[in-house]
């Protein structure tokens, strides 16, 4: 017998070849050698398959399973995750904004190693790149812990001892080994490469690996398992299950033959790691922060030959242009959006959602659209069987009977409605039926026939009952949707009579059924039929000529906090579309009872007829979709999309897979199945709409203080770009030394710091929020030319008032602007964080306001400090202050003004 060994990239890839040539060479010759040997596994006949892993039927004992963990690594595939975190430091310093500052300090340092610039742009960079870091580190760790909460099992039997009978245990997918026996259903995700063992009408869905959208059919192998014809692509393999695809329906067992990075997929998995798709928000930011290196890259050699021109000291000239350029980059935005997007994931993870991507968070917040099933999030998701009928609506035992034998014996994926009826029979009935009947067969639930089958044989000691006379014959009971098990009818149970379903007759059952729906119950039929010639294996072409025994009536009542929890999402901008496999009937009554306005309801099928255009017009003006199949479901998210609306999608199902990845932000509950989770972008850990709500919330407040930040430094170096140039072209001397420029950046920087925890208005909340950068640009050009206006009013007073009009006074001039500079920059941020009426009508958050206070502390204290003569500054007179005062009060009423003008003209300001 052989053991696979863990295959390292030394033993794949020669030598002396450049790293990506070896990297190369290493992946296509991992995948060559698992390929095959899938191949020769899947070639041979499944006890060969066990015989090379030395595993049984019955699968691994616990102390096997523990060695070959050890032996064999945790069932991971190269993946993306945090680097180290001295990778992850550098990494904090490498944008373009540090780029500019690094480069301005090596010409600092080169003209004069003494320049104190240099240390005060080598503190500059520090700050950005360590904070950067800091937050970037610490929101990695609590994702890592977040996700944790979210875990992803599989099926696997496993022994207690060699001699032991084996049970099913669920195992998190990183402990699989090779030589686990797992147990598949329909919507799991296949754990590692498996060689089946046994599949009964298993779909599986390779699209992750082959680009096939549809499910591929794989062999039913109980019956002769002697291996199929050599294949060399092991996707194509039908008794093979590979690592990265998922059931779709029916049930299987299979051998682990491969983990990790010896799968099919983890031999190509090296290639698939990579960098993710940039995000609307992602693409904005490095749209803002090019343009703003662009503006500085055009306007600082314009600086600098006027000052050139008009001073004649071109090296103070080309300090100062340094100087500026440092005013003109905003370092510290990467620091700013990390921090957003962190604190947000952190902020969210408090209201039980959890964050897989952070930069999902923006999306939630410009989600407009939401589509919803009705189950558990307008519902209690807490099924019970509420009646069980007969054909002319009256209650009847045998029904109950029938549906308990077909949701006790099914092993694929039991719902709710399977468990109600499990409950309402109870313990003791159990016993009973396991005495009086054998499983001999079933023929799986999948989401096109929405419905399931089980073959029992009655065992002789069985004795008289409802389900037939005789002993050892084979019975099939159906249970499902009522559409699609009366049309398998032909005969019905009427009061122990079976008598032909005639036209008359389905109308009237379809018409019992319907009545119920439209109390809000869920109906289920439940058929039978006696199999004339007993075998072993079924079909589904052996679900017909059924006979209707009557119906199973399910009550899931809406939520108390429903109609509130829509009022809310409603309230914040977002529209809630429920689209659901469901009955219309049921759909309908349950979104009416919460108090959406349901309109016509909208069935799957007839979207199949409409084109993309079509379908685009009815999803805009449409409440409820019902009877919808996954590839509907995606499909009404893309009409969606394509109408111009960000769309949020929650589902737990592998039936909203495919509208989960497809969606703008894709949201799933702790409880989903497998690739449900996976698909998802944002985990609930409870499946409520409130919660929900909340997510919605941070995401919004995240966003926009991600773009206050962008639009006070944008306005504010458009308008010191003004002011610099008004000041080199009329004033014979330097208007501001360059330590000053680079001081008065330092302060206001530090100051910007607390901006990812303030709080925005509710106003702002209350609607999605997206990127706009044309929005951005006309924020600039408006408001940033009026601090301009006061920073000229400033240097008129200082040079009639307090006659700084000399280069023997230059320093009381430079102090002076200096100060109006850095506190008009500074209450600005308050100006601006709000279209209200700032500190009377909206106020920032404690940490905002605490770094307020120390900034302009901090530029009123420089003039006097012991640092003032080493910076150039003067003392300021008595007679400045009020001065001072008159241009910032002046400067925010005209801001003030031109604010409201800007909302009435524009409707928007953040």
């Amino acid at each position: 017998m052989t053991m696979l060994t863990p295959r390292t990239p030394a033993k794949l890839a020669p030598p002396g070849r450049s790293r990506r040539e070896r990297k190369a060479a290493e992946l296509e010759s991992r995948t060559r050698l698992a390929g095959e040997r899938l191949a020769g596994i899947s070639a041979g006949p499944g006890v060969r398959a066990l015989q090379s892993v030395d595993a049984s039927p019955g699968g691994l004992t616990r102390a096997e399973a523990a060695l070959r963990l050890e032996r064999h690594g945790a069932n991971v595939v190269a993946h993306e995750r945090a680097p180290r975190w001295y990778v992850q430091l550098a990494k904090a310093f490498w944008n373009p904004f540090i780029a500019v500052l690094v480069l301005l300090a090596a010409v600092m340092y080169w003209q004069d190693p003494a320049d104190p610039g240099v240390v005060i742009l080598s503190v500059m960079v520090g700050i950005s790149g360590l904070l950067r870091f800091w937050q970037e580190f610490r929101s990695g760790r609590a994702a890592d812990a977040l996700k944790r909460l979210v875990t992803t099992t599989c099926a696997v039997q496993r022994r207690a001892g060699s001699g032991s009978v084996p049970t099913t245990v669920e195992v998190p997918m990183d402990q699989v080994v090779p030589g686990d026996v797992v147990k598949l259903a329909a919507g799991d995700l296949i754990p590692a490469d498996l060689r089946l063992l046994t599949a009964k009408d298993l779909m599986i869905s390779q699209a992750a690996l082959s680009g096939e959208s549809l499910p591929v059919a794989k062999a039913d192998t109980r019956a002769q398992d002697l291996g199929q014809q050599a294949t060399t692509d092991p996707v194509e393999a039908d008794n093979l299950a590979l690592m990265g695809t998922s059931v779709t329906s029916g049930t299987a067992t299979g051998v682990v033959v491969a983990t990790g990075a010896d799968t099919w997929f983890g031999s190509m998995a090296g290639s698939l790691v990579g960098e993710r798709p940039q995000t609307n928000f992602d693409t904005g930011v490095r749209r803002v922060s090019f343009l703003l290196i662009r503006f500085m890259l055009v306007m600082v050699p314009v600086v600098f030959m006027i000052n050139g021109l008009t001073k004649g000291d071109w090296d103070e000239a080309f300090l100062f242009g340094i100087a500026v350029a440092v005013g003109l980059t905003p370092e510290m935005l990467p620091m700013v959006v990390s921090a957003n997007l962190a604190r947000g994931a952190v902020a969210m993870s408090r209201r039980k959602v959890v964050v897989k991507r952070l930069n999902a968070i923006q999306n939630l917040g410009a989600m407009d659209v939401l589509c919803t099933d009705k189950t558990g999030t307008l519902t209690e998701d807490r099924i019970v069987l509420d009646r069980y009928l007969d054909v002319h609506g009256d209650e009847d035992g045998e029904v109950l009977e029938y549906g308990y034998l077909n949701a006790h014996f099914q092993t694929g994926l039991r719902n709710l409605m399977d468990q109600a009826v499990i409950d309402r029979v109870g313990e003791a009935e159990e016993v009973v039926v396991d005495t009086r009947f054998s499983m001999v067969d079933e023929i799986p639930f999948d989401f096109a026939r929405r419905r399931m089958s089980v073959v029992l044989a009655r065992n002789p000691l069985g004795g008289g009952s409802g389900t037939g006379s005789g002993t050892g014959e084979h019975v099939i009971i159906t249970k499902g949707a009522v559409e699609e098990v009366l049309d398998l009818c032909t005969h019905m149970t009427d009061r122990g009579a079976t008598v032909e379903l005639t036209e008359q007759l389905r109308w009237h059952v379809t018409r019992i059924a319907e009545d119920n729906n439209r109390r809000g119950l869920r109906v289920l039929a439940v058929a039978t039929r006696t199999v004339d010639t007993p075998r072993e294996t079924y079909s589904v072409a052996d679900e017909d000529g059924l006979t209707l025994v009557g119906f199973l009536a399910f009550l899931d009542p809406p939520k108390a906090d429903a109609a509130r929890a829509l009022e809310g999402l409603a309230d914040k901008g977002i529209e809630v579309k429920v689209v659901t496999g469901d009955n219309d009937l049921v759909a309908a009554r349950v979104c009416a009872d919460v108090g959406l306005d349901v309109g016509t309801v909208v069935l799957g099928p007839e979207t199949d007829a409409l084109d993309d255009a079509e379908l685009r017009a009815l999803a805009a003006r449409t409440t409820v979709f019902a009877k919808v199949n996954p590839v509907q479901k995606a499909r009404i998210v893309r009409a969606l999309q394509a109408g111009g609306h960000t769309v949020g999608f929650l589902g737990d199902g592998i039936n909203d897979a495919a509208a989960l990845r497809d969606a703008d932000v894709g949201i799933s509950v702790d409880t989903a199945v497998d690739i449900a989770k996976e698909s998802a972008d944002i985990i609930l850990l409870e499946k409520d709409l409130t919660v929900l709500e909340q997510g919605v919330l941070q995401g919004r407040t995240t966003f926009g203080n991600t773009i206050k930040y962008i639009k006070m430094t944008a306005s504010s170096n458009f308008g010191n770009v003004f002011s610099v140039l008004v000041a080199s072209a009329f004033i014979p001397f330097q208007p501001m030394l360059a330590i000053m420029l680079l001081v008065q950046n330092l302060v206001y920087d530090i100051a910007q710091l607390a901006t990812p925890w303030d709080r925005m208005d509710e106003e702002y909340l209350r609607r999605p929020r997206n990127w706009d950068a044309k929005g951005i640009g006309r924020f600039m050009v408006t408001i940033g030319p009026i601090s301009s206006i006061f920073d000229i009013a400033m240097f008129l007073i200082m040079w009639h008032v307090f006659a700084a009009n000399s280069e023997a006074s230059q320093s009381l001039f430079q102090s002076g602007w200096f100060v109006e500079g850095l506190l008009s920059q500074t209450l600005i941020v308050h100006m601006i964080r709000t279209r209200k009426i700032p500190f009377v009508q909206s106020r920032a958050s404690w940490p905002v306001m605490v770094m307020t206070v120390l900034a302009v502390l901090t530029g009123l204290w420089l003039p006097f400090s012991p640092l003032a003569s080493s910076l150039g500054f003067t003392a300021l007179p008595a007679g400045y202050f009020p001065w001072l005062i008159g241009v910032l009060l002046a400067y925010c009423t005209l801001t003030q003004f031109v604010k409201t003008w800007y909302v009435r003209r524009f409707g928007t300001w953040l």
